[in-house]
């Protein structure tokens, strides 16, 4: 989703949410086919050394409502809180997992998990971090007053406790493969206990601040302007003590405004530009734009049991009139990959079980060809009683609306009217978690994201009955009992089987209308280098691999 981490876990509400492309993206087994004039991707840019006293940062998506690891669930509080707050584990820039603050970890049973701490971390406050603040941290997301995102990632936790003053043991009711992998999230980002208590339902606002271990630390938040966060010079890693000693973050969303800051230099970068921002910023020598290998996966799902797109006929004729490689090529400027399910194949590259994942996308339905016909004559079989389909996106999102308006003519030869909803980024953000926000709307365009290596945690969170993002009521017995067993086994091999014999069977059943999966697109001004350019960055440090070039004013 959007503001995707939350995931049931079958048997009631598991959140979690998956954060993984990987290093590879040439069109080898498992891989789409690459769009028309893709462009050259790179995990990280060029490294930089040299300081810098201010980056001007920008968050395209909007400004963030919270900075609270518990709650930030889409792209810009995360890209503010990943230099803020540490995790237990660490994501990398080529999607691998490393320690965090967690040195190391063990699994002595199925069910037990140990966490060895590191112990030379220090909040910025100069409080030592002990097994006390990762347990407050982590059993606070349980609590209905926290209003967690992640709240059901801890669905088959039995308990949370220190056995140590640097351990920490997480026993299971039944063993879950997924829990692990969610700590490179701000799941397992870790606050100090004493100023969580202080601080209340406040934490992780602008009033209330943070108190967390990250190369950056949150000196200022002016609702509506900016946000302000200054270098940590007593940094645990050394190899990442930031280069720069100010960042700060603006909040514009319009395109042209974006891309007028970015070429004067008023603004140093941004993650996530459209494909109109890359083209003015390609064009003239302001800095250098660079593509990413990316889990990000666009389509558009139904809000609701009574939407014409519950109906799978109506989803898959949709399908049938959306031409995606003049899609790609004219909307995502061929910065993009098409897409035979709703979770991209990069996801699962760097799993041990990579070959089992592959396979089992490779014998999925090839992404169709325009079908006019075939999709009249499922529309008559499905005979909807509205052919009028109401479909949100957020307001100045230009690429998503010009899919839609894409998507819009092809209906429209079907028999189907596709109506836009422009939605205010707050309002499109809320309704993925606010049942009311999502009155009088049929379907939702979807930007979400993978946040951690393991397709089955998205797949979780929208084809079980009462998963938070199953709003359409699909219902498929087999798929939940093979994702729920899936779930349960910690062998890679054997979880990636469960997980693909389930992905066969939802993909013939289209509860969800996979566009494209677009590269991640950065820009940076040509006087600073370092940061990486794979999706990752939305759980990494990034700004803290930020350094001066020499060109132009550090």
């Amino acid at each position: 989703m959007q503001a995707p981490r939350t995931i049931p876990y079958l048997t009631g509400a598991l959140s979690v949410c998956v954060l993984l492309a990987a290093t590879g993206c040439t069109s080898g087994s498992g891989a789409a086919p690459a769009a028309p004039h893709a462009p050259k991707l790179t995990i990280t840019t060029p490294r930089a050394t040299g300081a810098l006293d201010q980056v001007a940062w920008n968050l395209p998506m909007g400004e963030p409502t919270s900075l609270d690891p518990a709650k930030v669930g889409d792209y810009s509080p995360s890209t503010v809180e990943a230099n803020l707050c540490d995790p237990l584990l660490r994501l990398k820039a080529d999607y691998s997992v490393a320690p965090g603050l967690a040195a190391s970890w063990k699994q002595p049973d199925p069910t037990t998990l140990v966490l060895e701490l590191r112990t030379d971390v220090r909040f910025w406050n100069g409080h030592p971090m002990t097994a006390d603040d990762v347990v407050a941290s982590l059993t606070r997301q349980g609590a209905p007053a926290t209003q967690s995102v992640n709240a059901s990632l801890l669905a088959q936790v039995k308990s949370i406790t220190a056995t140590g003053a640097h351990q920490v043991t997480v026993r299971f009711k039944a063993p879950d493969e997924v829990f692990l992998k969610a700590l490179v999230t701000g799941f397992g980002a870790v606050s100090e206990a004493a100023y969580l208590k202080k601080a209340g339902a406040s934490y992780g606002t602008a009033k209330g601040g943070l108190m967390c271990t990250g190369p950056f630390r949150l000196t200022a938040w002016k609702p509506g302007e900016s946000i302000t966060a200054e270098a940590n010079p007593g940094y645990w890693d050394a190899s990442l003590r930031p280069k720069a000693k100010s960042l700060s973050f603006s909040f514009i969303t319009d395109g042209s405004t974006l891309t007028s800051a970015l070429l004067s230099g008023q603004l140093d970068g941004s993650y996530e530009i459209s494909s109109a921002t890359a083209k003015a910023l390609t064009a003239s020598d302001a800095g250098t734009v660079s593509y990413g290998p990316s889990a990000q996966t666009n389509f558009i799902t139904a809000t609701s049991p009574t939407s014409p797109l519950a109906d799978p006929r109506i989803v898959r004729a949709l399908s049938l009139v959306l031409d995606r490689d003049a899609l790609i090529k004219n909307v995502y400027a061929g910065a993009a990959q098409k897409l035979k399910s709703f979770i991209p194949p990069l996801v699962w590259r760097n799993s041990p079980a990579a070959a089992v994942y592959d396979k089992g996308y490779d014998a999925l339905p090839a992404v169709p060809a325009v079908d006019v016909e075939q999709a009249k004559k499922l529309v008559a079989e499905a005979a909807p009683k509205r052919r009028t389909i109401a479909v949100a996106v957020a307001a100045g999102d230009q690429q998503s609306l010009q899919t839609l308006t894409f998507l819009q003519a092809g209906a429209k030869r079907i028999g189907l009217d596709i109506e836009i909803r422009q939605l205010q980024p707050t309002q499109m953000s809320g309704l993925f978690y606010d049942p009311s926000l999502r009155k009088g709307l049929d379907a939702t365009m979807v930007l979400g994201y993978v946040e951690i290596p393991d397709p089955l945690s998205y797949a979780v969170q929208m084809m079980t009955p009462g998963s938070l993002f199953n709003w359409s009521d699909y219902r498929n017995q087999q798929v939940a009992a093979l994702l729920t067993k899936a779930q349960g086994t910690l062998d890679p091999t054997g979880s990636a089987t469960l997980f693909t014999q389930a992905q066969a069977r939802y993909a013939k059943d289209f509860p969800v209308l996979p566009l494209a999966s677009p590269y991640e697109r950065l820009f940076l001004n040509k006087r600073l280098s370092g940061a990486p350019a794979s999706f990752a960055y939305l759980h990494m440090p990034w700004a803290a691999y930020l350094g001066g070039t020499g060109k132009g004013s550090s």
